[in-house]
This record gives structure tokens, C-alpha cells and sequence, in this order.
């Protein structure tokens, strides 16, 4: 058997996401896509969470923007990723980027958050985080709701581990942005 694929195009990823609102996509670096299931309520609520608290930071200390779920960020490698929650400083949003067409945001965000989900396969999340970083995110947090923990990826290519009890720090990624781990698990 032969396999036949045809990388697709930054415009027809966005009008296949338009007429299929119940699904998510993300495209990988080599054109492919990936379709990812609805989460659950859980999950759900955990990602609205994260938004809410990175937001409330963000916004009140003037700091960026911050993106949701449905969000696509366009990394240098070609692919498109939608972390759970994303913040970009305001130093590095491109000019013009909140006017005209809706379209992916051409750059890796400065930090994301990732929430495993019932579903979500631990090494594939780790796997996505790595990209992330490769591709200029400077701050990851992958919570790990199933195991009860988080792992913080860093720029300079660390990665620790946290337990349930920790609170998360957003470095000098989000200076000032704390969180109790426990509040996305």
C-alpha cells in the first residue's frame, strides 16, 4: 500500500476549521494534520481556568496578549500548534496582528500551557512541548492531570517536574504570574 499525502496550506487548514467547528487541528512541521476529540467537561473547565488566570495577570500588569485553545500559532518549522492557553509580550506581537483577516499568528508564543486530558497521550504532550521550545516558546507548563504533577519546559532546555502541592511560576516569562497547581488539576 501506498500512502499519499499532500501538505496543506495555511488557508485551507483555516477554511477546513471553519467548516468543522466541533473538531481542533493543528498541522505538523511536515504538512500532515492531526484532528484532536473535543474535551471533556473537566478538561474543559480546566483549560478556561488557566486562560482566566494567566489573563487576569496579563491584563491587569499590561504585559501582552493572551490566546485561547482555538488559537493557531504558526512555528518557524512550518507547523501549526494551538497550546491550551498562550501569552505573547506585547514587545514581540506583530504590528497590525489584532486587524483585517483572521489568520494564524506567524510566531512561537513566549509561554503556553498544555493540560493532558483523559485522552491525551503523556509522550505525545512532551513530544509537542519539546517543538514548542525548539521553536522559540521560552516557558511551557504541561500539567499532567493524570499523575497529579506538571512539567515546566525552559528555553535553555530544562524541564522539572513539579508535584500536585507546587505553585507554578511564570519566571521572568510573565514576571509575577503565580498559580497553585492544584487549581488545573
Amino acid at each position: 500500500m501506498v500512502k499519499i499525502w499532500i501538505p496543506i496550506s495555511d488557508e485551507e487548514l483555516m477554511l477546513l476549521s471553519s467548516k468543522n467547528p466541533e473538531l481542533r487541528f493543528e498541522r505538523n512541521a511536515d504538512g500532515t494534520l492531526i484532528s484532536m476529540a473535543p474535551t471533556g467537561g473537566i478538561s474543559g473547565n480546566r483549560e478556561m481556568k488557566a486562560g482566566h488566570y494567566l489573563m487576569a495577570w496579563v491584563d491587569s500588569h499590561d504585559l501582552g496578549e493572551v490566546f485561547s485553545s482555538s488559537t493557531g500559532f504558526k512555528l518557524a518549522n512550518g507547523a501549526v500548534r494551538s497550546p491550551d492557553a498562550a501569552f505573547v509580550s506585547k514587545e514581540r506581537l506583530p504590528e497590525g496582528w489584532d486587524q483585517g483577516e483572521d489568520e494564524f499568528i506567524n510566531l512561537a508564543p513566549d509561554f503556553v500551557i498544555e493540560i493532558r486530558s483523559k485522552t491525551d497521550s503523556l509522550e505525545t504532550l512532551k513530544a509537542k512541548m519539546e517543538e514548542y521550545i525548539a521553536n522559540g516558546v521560552r516557558l511551557g507548563w504541561l500539567i499532567d492531570r493524570k499523575n497529579r504533577q506538571a512539567l515546566v519546559y525552559r528555553a535553555d532546555g530544562t524541564i522539572t517536574q513539579y508535584p500536585a502541592t507546587a505553585t507554578l511560576s511564570g519566571e521572568d516569562v510573565v514576571p509575577g504570574f503565580m498559580l497553585v497547581l492544584g487549581k488545573l488539576l
